[in-house]
């Protein structure tokens, strides 16, 4: 039995241990909030990160500053996410590129290294050609990818782009993923000629598509998109490959409940404002991409199960062949 002495030093650590977290907890924040892009400027996430930012800040009543952190396919980014200080002072747009790489056999992040504090935004993927060039639709495509190869720029290789594009190779479609970390480079790509096709996201590349230079041939959906209702889509093509991009801010695993429920509450604030859900609209994005922390993991992990269908289903027929 321990002595009252004794009790009472070991009651002085824990309030010593306790005390500071809590306190953190009850003030934050009380400086900047640092906001990782794990891509360069101009790209989806980097246009996510950007006007939750600006509406963010009001609320938190701090500055939160972007910093841009690309390559490998977001990994570099991700990497100072998960070696911060698990203090809510960092937190970074996780988009479905960096997620896929998750379900690598020997994979260098996992999901109990997160929490998410909120999906923000869900749109459909697709392949996007040169608005004036041959390839007009997903029949032009088919007609000459049976002889010819054709170049499809991505993201990453091993990223959702990656893994669609080999799931029509397994369906002898000669495509090469070519891999453009940049947005701005990757766009350019297939306007200027270097790539004949691009995965993307038809709000990543508004501009390209109002201004007659980029347009969709296939969307990878369940159901027509809206805005784009006469391009066909997986689902009614029979192919098994949908994917949805999303962009998830998160923060490191460990973090303070009551921490993580100050910017989880902060960010549903900014989705629910018009200016948000303007965005989305021009996005082409789902009307309800929001989705609180804990509708987030469960998002996650079904995204994740998806992913590995696709990627075991491509593993297996490129073992038959």
């Amino acid at each position: 039995m321990l002595r009252p002495r004794m009790v009472l030093k070991v009651a002085v650590l824990i309030a010593g241990v306790c005390g500071p977290v809590s306190a953190m907890a009850e003030t934050f924040p009380s400086r900047p909030i640092t906001f990782i892009v794990p891509w360069g400027a101009g790209g989806g996430a980097d246009q996510l990160a950007r006007i939750v930012s600006k509406l963010v800040e009001p609320e938190l009543k701090v500055s939160v500053p972007i910093i841009n952190m690309p390559g490998a396919t977001g990994q570099t980014g991700h990497t100072k996410l998960v070696t911060s200080p698990a203090d809510g002072y960092t937190v970074e747009v996780m988009t479905g590129d960096t997620f896929a790489l998750f379900i690598a056999k020997n994979a260098r992040f996992k999901l109990d290294q997160i929490t998410p504090l909120a999906v923000m935004i869900q749109q459909p993927s697709g392949f996007f050609a040169n608005a004036t060039g041959s390839l007009q639709t997903w029949d032009d495509v088919q007609k000459i990818v049976g002889d010819k190869e054709l170049r499809m720029a991505v993201t990453g290789y091993g990223s959702p782009d990656d893994m669609s594009v080999n799931y029509f190779k397994n369906k002898a479609m000669k495509f090469q993923s070519v891999s453009f970390a940049e947005p701005g480079m990757r766009y350019a790509s297939v306007v200027g000629g270097q790539s004949d096709l691009i995965y993307e996201q038809a709000g990543d590349i508004r501009s390209f598509i109002d201004g007659k230079q980029i347009k969709p041939v296939l969307f990878f959906s369940k159901k027509p998109v809206e805005g784009f209702e006469d391009v066909p889509y997986s689902g009614k093509l029979g192919y098994n490959v949908f994917l949805p991009q999303f962009r998830v801010i998160v923060a490191r695993a460990g973090t303070d409940p009551a921490i993580v429920k100050t910017l989880s509450a902060a960010l549903a604030k900014a989705a629910d404002t018009n200016e948000f859900r303007d965005y989305l609209k021009l996005q082409y994005a789902e009307k309800n991409s929001f989705i609180g922390p804990a509708e987030s993991l469960k998002f996650m992990k079904d995204w994740l199960a998806e992913a590995s269908q696709l990627s075991q289903a491509n593993s297996d027929a490129a073992l038959v062949k």
